[in-house]
C-alpha cells in the first residue's frame, strides 16, 4: 500500500515538473541566454611595445660594366690596321685601329698647297703695303686711294690666308678620325670588322659597331627595389649578393646611387652599387641573388603574428579593456621570424590578445 502512494507522489512531481518546463518558449529561453554575459575561453594577453624590426629583402640583380661603349667610324674609309681583337685589354689612349680614306689624304695635300699660295700672295701684298706706307710718311708721295687700296688688298688676302689654314685644321681633325683610341681603360668584349672592310657613320659599314670596350675592373649592380619596401631603404643598407656562377662566394657593397623616381613598368626603384672587380672574377650580365638589410630609422608597433587577425571583415587585432575584447582595425606592415609591423591607433601597454582568432566576438569577456 506505500509503494503504491509513493509510486502515485512520484508521477505527480513528474508531471508537474513536464508542465513547468513546457511552459518555458523558446524565445523566452533564447532571451535568457542572450542575457548572459559572451564569455571568451581564458587566454593569454601581452603588453604592446615597440621595436625596430629589420628584414632581409631577396631581389634579383644585374652586374654591369662601370663604363661600356660601342665605337664606330667617324668618316667613311677601310680598315687599314686591327690593334686589337676581343679579349684585348687596352689603356685610355690606346689606338686600338687605324683607318684609311684616300680622299681625306688628297684634301689634307691640297688645303697645304693652298696655303703656301696664300702665303705667297700675303707677302708679296704685305711687302707692297708696307712701301706704300712708307712712302706715305712723304706730303705728297702717294695718293690716299692708293694707301687705301693696298690696305684693303693686304686685310682680303690676310683673311684668305686665315680661312685656308681654318680649312687645314677641319681636315686634321678628319684624318685624326682615322685612328680609333681607347677612351678609356678596359677590355674589348666584341669586334665585328676584319682588315679591308669598308666602315662609316653611314651606309653599310654602320651597321654594327668596330668594337665594344668595358671597364670590368669596377662593376655596378642594378637592382630594382618594389614601392612596398622604399620607406626603408637607404644608402646606409647593408647589401650582400651572390652569383650562380660562383655560389661558394659571397659579396658585399654599399647603395652608391638611387633613381630618384620609381619605373613606369615595375613601379620600382632603380638603385645602383659600385663593386670593385680587380681580379675580374666577376662578369658584366651575371645575375646575382641580391639580400638588402631593411629597418627603420624609427621604431613601430611589433606584434607577433598570430596576434593579427586577417579576415573577410578586414585586419584587425584583439585588444583588451576592462575584460572585454574589442576590435582594433590595423595596417600590415612587414613580417619577420614570426613578428609583423602593425600601424593603427594603439599606444604602448596596450593589452592584446597572443593568439587571436575571427570566433573571438567583438565585446566578449575574456577570464583571467
Amino acid at each position: 500500500m506505500k509503494n503504491i502512494r509513493f509510486i502515485s507522489s512520484l508521477a505527480f512531481y513528474s508531471t508537474s515538473l513536464v508542465l513547468l518546463i513546457s511552459s518555458c518558449t523558446p524565445t523566452e529561453v533564447a532571451e535568457k541566454k542572450s542575457e548572459e554575459p559572451m564569455m571568451a575561453p581564458k587566454m593569454e594577453t601581452f603588453a604592446v611595445t615597440k621595436d625596430k624590426l629589420t628584414t632581409t629583402l631577396s631581389v634579383p640583380g644585374e652586374l654591369v660594366a662601370n663604363q661600356e661603349v660601342d665605337i664606330y667610324a667617324k668618316v667613311n674609309s677601310f680598315v687599314k690596321v686591327l690593334k686589337v681583337d676581343i679579349g684585348s685589354e687596352v689603356k685610355a689612349g690606346e689606338v686600338l685601329m687605324i683607318l684609311e680614306a684616300p680622299e681625306i689624304s688628297s684634301q689634307l695635300a691640297a688645303a697645304r698647297s693652298k696655303i703656301k699660295s696664300l702665303e705667297a700672295n700675303y707677302i708679296a701684298t704685305r711687302a707692297s703695303y708696307d712701301r706704300i706706307v712708307e712712302a706715305s710718311k712723304t706730303e705728297g708721295a702717294v695718293a690716299q686711294d692708293a694707301l687705301d687700296q693696298i690696305t684693303a688688298r693686304k686685310n682680303s688676302d690676310l683673311a684668305q690666308l686665315e680661312a685656308a689654314k681654318a680649312s687645314l685644321e677641319e681636315v686634321k681633325v678628319m684624318a685624326g678620325y682615322l685612328e680609333l683610341r681607347a677612351p678609356f681603360s678596359g677590355v674589348i668584349t666584341a669586334r665585328h670588322v676584319d682588315v679591308g672592310a669598308y666602315v662609316g657613320p653611314s651606309g653599310k659599314g654602320s651597321a654594327l659597331p668596330l668594337v665594344t670596350l668595358q671597364e670590368q675592373k669596377k662593376l655596378r649592380l642594378i637592382v630594382s627595389v618594389p614601392e612596398a619596401h622604399l620607406p626603408y631603404l637607404n644608402t646606409t643598407n647593408p647589401v650582400s649578393f651572390t652569383v650562380r656562377s660562383q655560389p661558394q662566394a659571397s659579396y658585399s657593397g654599399v647603395i652608391k646611387r638611387q633613381a630618384g623616381a620609381l619605373d613606369a613598368k615595375l613601379r620600382s626603384e632603380r638603385i645602383e652599387l659600385d663593386i670593385p672587380n680587380p681580379d675580374r672574377t666577376l662578369l658584366p650580365r651575371m645575375v646575382a641573388d641580391v639580400k638588402i638589410l631593411l629597418s627603420l630609422k624609427d621604431s613601430t608597433f611589433v606584434v607577433p603574428e598570430m596576434a593579427l587577425v586577417d579576415s573577410d571583415e578586414g585586419i584587425y587585432v584583439l585588444k583588451v579593456v576592462s575584460n572585454k575584447v574589442t576590435r582594433l582595425p590595423v595596417r600590415r606592415g612587414r613580417k619577420f621570424d614570426g613578428k609583423v609591423e602593425v600601424f593603427g591607433e594603439l599606444k604602448t601597454g596596450d593589452s592584446l590578445i597572443s593568439k587571436a582568432t575571427p570566433q573571438i566576438e567583438e565585446g566578449a569577456v575574456v577570464m583571467n
